[in-house]
């Protein structure tokens, strides 16, 4: 274990000047759980002039773990802090530098970083880093991860609902169950968050219009298709660049469930009003498409239902859609930069219109 050099004698002078100590360490302490020895670990430390800031009890087989945060004495040694924890018949399993993080409450930090993590997915990895105080937390694909190599507890495996594995590795100590619980229940907790994005919205319009976004079901495929009715000829060909009018019962159920996607409809009371799809390509990226009734066309139920999509996208790990859209058309690309994606034109395909979303 890390040590540092003795105190300097009174009234002399060290030959060579201490570094400045750590604002706070965190130190495990591994003992019985027995009557009194927590007390007597407290005096041990104030003997020490090491002022205690906060304490966490993981419980570990045959006994306890308890987890200090406390102020040490200035240039105390570590070791003499290892001796006196000895000297109560308790083990000193680690002892590193803290910060003013280490003193929040464990369960209002989980549910801090939960917070970080749903805002932006991307930053999942760095925040269970910070849940487990891990020393390195990496995104492997599943088959990669070997969840039975636990490197003597230094190592931890969590399974991602896309194939993909998060392994989190620690020298300082071994992970204990109760750390690896309140993170895989993080994990759980973003999974879940993940699956609802897809969840009803109601959009908030001066008007005070009730219209809901919301998924698509194949119970809805007769308003749907008088969605299509109600659409004029224009409006159809720059959704199909055909000329369509009606969709077949087959291609409607289609729409509405797609294969490996998913559609989003704007519903105002019984009615349809738009339809959108988000389907997920195996080379990477999502396509999209938009449809909105004419009456309903340049009052943001487009905008809405782009901006919809790309939530959705974002919670998948999608950063980059695309979509049919014919030259000199210019109301994808204008619905786009309403919604907050940057626009440009497939250089292999004109009429390929490639969205990103913000990084």
């Amino acid at each position: 274990m890390e040590t540092s050099r003795a105190l300097p004698q009174p009234g002399r002078t060290a030959a060579v000047e201490e570094p400045a100590a750590p604002s706070a360490w965190r130190v495990r302490i591994r003992m019985h759980d027995h009557p009194g020895t927590l007390a007597r670990i407290a005096i041990r430390l104030a003997d020490l002039e090491c002022n205690i800031l906060g304490l966490s009890v993981l419980p570990v087989p045959g006994g306890v773990l308890d987890e200090i945060v406390l102020r040490p004495a200035t240039g105390l040694p570590r070791r003499h802090l290892v001796d006196a924890i000895r000297a109560e018949g308790c083990e000193c399993t680690a002892i590193i530098d803290a910060d003013v993080h280490d003193l929040v409450d464990p369960s209002a930090s989980t549910l801090l970083a939960a917070r970080r993590a749903i805002d932006d997915p991307s930053r999942l990895a760095e925040v269970l880093k910070d849940v487990l105080a891990a020393d390195v937390v990496t995104l492997v694909p599943a088959a990669e991860a070997n969840p039975a190599r636990t490197e003597s507890g230094h190592r931890a495996v969590f399974a991602l609902a896309d194939g993909s594995a998060l392994v989190a590795r620690r020298q300082w100590a071994p992970f204990v169950q109760l750390e690896l619980t309140r993170a895989e229940a993080l994990v759980t907790l973003l999974a879940a968050a993940a699956r609802n994005a897809a969840g009803p919205v109601v959009l908030d319009r001066p008007d005070g219009a009730a219209i809901v976004l919301r998924k698509g079901v194949p119970g809805d495929a007769d308003a749907v298709a008088e969605l299509h009715r109600r659409c004029s000829m224009a409006t159809l060909f720059r959704r199909y660049h055909t000329g369509v009018r009606t969709v077949p019962r087959r291609r409607l159920h289609r729409l509405l469930v797609p294969p490996r996607g998913t559609s989003v409809l704007a519903v105002f009371g019984r009615e349809v009003i738009g339809l959108a799809q988000l389907i997920p390509m195996i080379t990477g990226g999502a396509e999209i498409s938009l449809l909105v009734e004419d009456d309903w066309q340049r009052q943001g139920i487009g905008t809405a239902l782009l901006a919809r999509l790309a939530v959705l996208a974002e919670a998948q790990g999608i950063t980059e859609l695309s979509a049919d859209c014919l030259a000199g058309d210019d109301v994808l690309p204008r619905t786009a930069a309403r919604a907050g994606l940057r626009t440009e034109r497939s250089v292999d395909d004109g009429a390929r219109l490639r969205l990103f979303l913000p990084a």
